[in-house]
């Protein structure tokens, strides 16, 4: 039997486990918001000692996770060293959405039904902290590897950019991995990602009664003024084509709104959330400058025809900016290796594209580590339900995931 094989073998041996571990993952909530993860790291944590794995807790100041609406994080990092050569980190989050309506399953639940495993985060991605957790005592199990170590890094900020999750770890010198894989699914390696633009705009008018309008300045009127504006680029950006298989092109969303005191009331302000991806080839900082220049007409445009004392102002803050993430040339080993085994044990090709999420990939890709994307999943995130109700997750790709991450790392490190 050649190491594959019992690789293969070992893992269908201890795949029962397996679930039973991504179940009780499921069942400690790690909803952002409130964002209060800490208790699913210590439980991860207290699991993995059953293993024999010890994962170092590191936890963020609350001063540092309050500012952006988390209640906490403790992020962990398992080394297993087994002698001199590169360091491979295997990185997924447990940060995720809260569920949502119209769920048939239990959220927390780790329901199995038909094959399936239901849950959020079922498919993204605390099923990889399970995949790259018995990848890894596969290895050890089987392989017996004397050379290299394997990191394995569970962090707790995706949702809300990462940089106090990977970045944070890797910022303050608490890794500096070779090469790495980040939570991914099953049926493509990804080799590069869109960036992300978030900002906030927050529209001043004056609030009064709607009885007489003529003495209050309406917030929202100017706010819809600016969403059109900024709707209208949408058309622009579908002229814009990535040359990054499985990217196309740039986008904008408008996704959260509020504003007003009452029915009755005019409103004197109104802020509003927008979304921007950004195509890899795209240069960030002048996408933002972009940006804020449509706002700024729009709002120029629309006060022009009004009187001066009924003028809005606005502010703009930027809430995140996630760089794309590009393909660096030292991440072959990584690419060949998964293709190469996610073929024989899926038995058809996986090819290397580009996707049009952000990850937090990019904060390692960014420090010069080269980096891709796979893991336990379907072919896409809309067959995963992710951030949907009933999140779910087909658990023969977990189990063939896991065998292709196992066999790619006995390539790597043996």
């Amino acid at each position: 039997m050649n190491p594959y094989q019992a690789i293969d073998q070992w893992i269908d041996q201890h795949f029962d486990e397996q679930v039973a571990f991504l179940q009780e993952l499921i069942k400690v909530p790690t909803d952002s918001p409130p964002g209060n993860n800490t208790p699913h790291a210590l439980r991860t944590a207290e699991l993995l000692k059953g293993f024999g794995m010890t994962a170092e807790q590191f936890e963020v100041p609350a001063a540092e996770v309050h500012p952006h609406g988390l209640t906490s994080i403790t992020n962990l990092i398992v080394r297993r060293r087994y002698g001199a050569g590169r360091v491979l980190a295997l990185n997924a989050h447990g940060d995720v959405v809260p569920p949502g309506e119209g769920w048939t399953h239990d959220p927390y639940g780790g329901e199995i039904e038909d094959g399936k495993i239901y849950g959020r985060a079922a498919a993204v991605s605390k099923c990889d902290f399970s995949t790259f957790t018995f990848a890894v005592r596969a290895l050890e199990a089987v392989a017996k590897p004397s050379h290299g170590t394997v990191e394995l890094h569970f962090t707790y900020d995706e949702e809300f950019g990462g940089e106090l999750g990977p970045g944070w770890l890797l910022s303050h010198g608490h890794t500096k991995p070779d090469l790495m894989m980040a939570a991914g699914f099953s049926y493509q390696v990804v080799t590069a990602h869109n960036g992300c633009l978030q900002m906030e705009v927050t529209v001043h008018g004056k609030m009064a009664h709607a009885a007489i309008p003529d003495s209050g300045i309406d917030a929202l009127q100017g706010a819809v003024a600016m969403l059109n504006a900024l709707y209208a680029q949408n058309t622009l950006y579908k002229a814009i084509r990535s040359n990054v298989e499985g990217i196309t092109h740039p986008y904008l969303n408008v996704g959260m709104i509020e504003g007003g005191t009452n029915t009755n009331v005019i409103p004197g302000k109104v802020v509003f959330k927008l979304d921007r991806r950004m195509i890899p080839e795209e240069n960030p900082a002048q996408v933002e400058a972009d940006i804020r220049q449509v706002l700024t007409t729009a709002m120029a445009d629309y006060n022009a025809s009004r009187d001066p004392a009924h003028a809005i102002t606005m502010d703009v803050r930027r809430m995140l900016m996630a760089h794309a993430m590009k393909p660096l040339p030292g991440n072959k080993p990584l690419v060949d290796a998964l293709q190469k085994h996610g073929a024989e044990v899926f038995g058809e090709p996986i090819p290397a594209v580009g996707t049009p999420l952000y990850t937090d990939v990019r904060l390692y890709v960014e420090r010069g580590i080269p980096g891709v994307i796979y893991g336990a999943g379907p072919r896409t995130v809309l067959e995963s339900h992710a951030k949907r109700a009933d999140e779910r997750l087909d658990l023969e790709d977990l189990r063939r995931a896991t065998k292709v991450v196992a066999r790619s790392l006995v390539d790597l490190l043996i």
